[in-house]
């Protein structure tokens, strides 16, 4: 019986989804995953259910009212992160995949009522966890990036002691940085040339929203006006080399832990062999006198 309803449950789910898919003119799958490849930056092909959920999430996505301001930040947040998604979309994203799960509760209540409360926290769980899926990574790129600046900052007090061009600074420096910093000088460098320097400057400040990348960019900006920044950034070298030291011996606080958990796992492998080889001889002196 419990076949039958299963089986009818999941007929009738296919039938209304195919009715559903024909009235909001929802794209085929292969248009869908196309589309979705071509917005990865890597080659990496996209799977057959984010093409589903990003057909869904587009379609929602025109009926999804936002407020102006967070619309804004949160394009911001999506550009920096390197997600080529609309506000809007990012937001029916994280809607579509928590509302799949939560449509999973009405055949669980009538199959096995005790999944039901299981499936609402992970439906709610999954939410929060795309909605920060920016944040997230912003956040990983961000870190990737300062790791970058106290060797940044070092060479630009050196480069200063012989030229004021930021601009040839920033492209001389591009060609040694990490993806994700050569990517955002990159961008600041292009803005440079068909803009003004400090309005540049100070995009790629925001873009980032970084604390120690504002005292390089607000360096940069006094280069620019003018002032004699070599003195300042030899400062701020200083500063970043001790950051950098606490960055290092807090990495390294965090490795005796996990030293010792696998040094626990060795000794009671090593206790676990002499326990057998003695088992083993006192059974066998047994089995002797025997």
């Amino acid at each position: 019986m419990q076949l039958m309803l299963i089986l009818f449950g999941s007929l009738l789910a296919s039938g209304l989804f195919f009715i559903i898919a024909d009235i909001l003119k929802l794209p085929s799958l292969a248009t869908g995953k196309a589309m979705l490849s071509a917005t990865k930056p890597s080659k990496e092909k996209a799977k057959t259910v984010d093409a589903l959920i990003a057909g869904w999430a587009v379609r929602l996505a025109k009926f999804l009212p936002m407020d102006e301001y967070k619309k804004i930040r949160l394009q911001n947040t999506l550009s920096a992160a390197g997600m080529k998604e609309t506000p809007e979309e990012f937001t029916a994203n994280a809607f579509v995949k928590s509302g799949l799960i939560l449509l999973a509760v009405v055949p669980a209540l009538w199959i096995l009522p005790l999944i039901a409360p299981v499936l609402l926290f992970l439906a709610i769980i999954v939410y929060f966890k795309e909605i920060r899926k920016a944040d997230e990574k912003l956040s990983a790129k961000r870190e990737k990036i300062e790791v970058e600046l106290p060797r940044f900052v070092a060479t630009v007090a050196q480069e200063l002691k012989a030229s004021r061009d930021v601009l040839s600074i920033l492209e001389n420096f591009k060609k040694n940085a990490g993806e994700d910093f050569a990517k955002e000088l990159d961008i600041l460098t292009a803005d440079m040339r068909s803009s003004s320097y400090e309005a540049a400057l100070t995009r790629f400040e925001a873009r980032i929203n970084s604390s120690m990348l504002s005292d390089i960019t607000r360096g940069l900006i006094g280069v620019l006006r003018g002032d004699d920044g070599a003195m300042y950034f030899q400062m701020l070298s200083h500063d970043m080399k001790q950051l950098e030291l606490q960055r290092l011996k807090a990495q390294a606080m965090k490795i005796p832990p996990k030293i010792r958990i696998f040094s626990f796992t060795m000794l009671l492998c090593f206790l676990m062999t002499y326990i057998v080889i003695i088992v083993y001889e006192i059974i066998r002196s047994l089995g002797g006198m025997l």
